[in-house]
């Protein structure tokens, strides 16, 4: 009985925390979106979210560390998503896929926690601050590192995980990193992050078809 006591304990705890780190998340998202990211504080989020700048400080170090969060969300389901496609597909065809797949079901509300605002916002944020930006090309969550070293048949530590992540990394960034607005007819978010990765994968896999 004590022992069921402590373990109900522990999970309440653990869920609370979850919706404290949920709402300090929205918090942030709606007032950037409002009132502009340099213009949004850490008290401000704190004050919207309900509790204190020390509280808020338990969760995110700064406010640069909620966008990243978003950012960290993505590369999680992306990372997932590549999981589940067959290890027969090229690895960078097995990238673009997760990461269509993913963006597309962020398109269309099907992804918990990640919403066509968050991404738009990530967008913002991130391509026009360069110490975020320079951040996010450095994001490698090991779980995703752990995923394509599967893929590739190698240790998570060999030089061709590196490899292939920082030229997956270039695809990216060629793709996305300028994105802070709607552009080619289309609203920024995720469905323009497809139209561009679909864009630039192509020219990628023109110009490296003649290297084997």
């Amino acid at each position: 009985m004590v022992e069921t006591s402590v373990g109900a304990a522990v999970g309440l705890r653990e869920r609370k925390k979850r919706r404290t780190r949920a709402t300090l998340i929205d918090a942030a998202v709606q007032l950037c979106l409002d009132q502009g990211y340099e213009n949004t504080t850490v008290e401000q989020i704190a004050a919207v979210a309900e509790v204190s700048p020390r509280t808020f400080s338990r969760y995110f170090p700064t406010k640069d560390a909620v966008v990243l969060t978003l950012l960290e969300e993505l590369v999680v389901q992306v990372g997932d998503e590549l999981a589940t496609i067959p290890y027969d597909v090229p690895v960078f065809e097995a990238f673009r896929r997760a990461h269509v797949n993913v963006l597309g079901a962020v398109s269309s509300g099907g992804v918990p926690g990640l919403t066509t605002e968050r991404i738009v916002l990530m967008l913002r944020i991130v391509n026009s601050t360069p110490a975020l930006r320079a951040a996010a090309t450095e994001f490698k969550p090991r779980a995703t590192l752990e995923a394509l070293a599967d893929r590739l048949g190698v240790d998570v530590d060999d030089r061709r995980v590196e490899l292939v992540t920082a030229v997956w990394g270039a695809v990216i960034v060629t793709a996305c990193g300028d994105l802070v607005e709607d552009r080619d007819g289309l609203e920024l978010g995720p469905d323009l992050m497809v139209a561009r990765i679909s864009e630039v994968f192509g020219q990628f896999a023109e110009l490296t078809a003649g290297l084997t």
